[in-house]
């Protein structure tokens, strides 16, 4: 599901703050974890289950008694789908960018499974980061600089809008727009009607880069020390689209958490000569059904 708005995280690899799941403690107690699964992990691992964000699927990260530490995602029902649209992802993506490594992917009775490595970093979110915000936004764009750089020729993943726009329209068709989690400037506004607007306001054109799909602060990690990149997270929508697809959901979560004044330093350091407001203003409007 849609994540524009990101709570300050504090865990050093990413996923910010976390809480002990008393349901799922340990993998004996996880309801439905396949057998091969369940050794993978181990029955002596530490479980955490992951609060940051609003990806419709559960996350846990499940610590090896040697300190190792791996991500689990779990999704049931659409959100199964997506989960295994991020592993498809991320084994392509192995060796292209620093994303985390696929342990496991399979799903079993309606629901899927996915443990990843975890990726070295603090999230673009995190409070070692937010101290200096002129940092933040110019390695915001950094990031977004080495995904559209990616040589997208062969890439299996298709986000152009013939592709958004027909999703969209089985989201609405399925009732599985969420019209509580719009953005402030259309509360109380429907589905349907959000969507007529979407066709209606289509953009020409389209600037085709890969893109990350889901480009926020939770989804990019750095060295804050060094000030380099070192991995991006919750690729299950990232595929060929126009840049401005990150471009707009940057500027939003941008604006959320620190005010829409950071937003033109942004587009400075990204390098955009002239702004097309009304893609940014068409990609989140987009991100409504999604």
């Amino acid at each position: 599901m849609r994540n524009p708005r990101d709570p300050v995280g504090t865990h050093p690899e990413g996923f910010g703050p976390m809480r002990r799941s008393p349901e799922y403690s340990s993998a004996t107690t996880l309801p439905g974890l396949p057998t091969h699964l369940r050794d993978a992990i181990g029955a002596d691992a530490v479980w955490e289950a992951v609060t940051l964000g609003y990806s419709g699927t559960s996350i846990f990260r499940v610590t090896s008694v040697a300190g190792d530490a791996r991500y689990l995602k779990i999704g049931e029902q659409t959100a199964a789908t997506e989960v295994m649209a991020e592993a498809a992802r991320l084994e392509w993506l192995a060796g292209r960018l620093p994303v985390p490594e696929v342990l496991h992917a399979s799903e079993a009775e309606g629901r899927a499974f996915l443990l990843t490595s975890a990726v070295p970093g603090h999230v673009l979110c995190d409070p070692h980061v937010t101290r200096d915000l002129p940092r933040l936004v110019r390695l915001l764009a950094e990031g977004m600089r080495v995904l559209h750089a990616l040589d997208s020729s062969g890439c299996p993943f298709d986000a152009r809008l013939d592709v958004k726009i027909a999703a969209a329209r089985e989201r609405v068709v399925r009732g599985e727009v969420d019209e509580d989690d719009f953005d402030a400037i259309r509360h109380g506004r429907t589905a349907e009607s959000l969507f007529a607007e979407l066709v209606a306001m289509r953009s020409a054109t389209e600037d085709l880069v890969f893109t990350h799909g889901d480009y926020c602060l939770p989804n990019v990690l750095i060295d804050a020390e060094r000030d380099e990149i070192t991995g991006f997270i919750d690729v299950g929508r990232a595929g060929v689209a126009d840049r401005y697809q990150d471009i707009a959901l940057a500027a939003r979560s941008l604006t959320y958490n620190f005010g829409g004044e950071w937003v033109p330093l942004l587009f400075d350091s990204y390098g955009l000569s002239t702004v097309d407001h009304a893609k940014i203003a068409y990609y989140q409007l987009l991100d409504e059904f999604f």
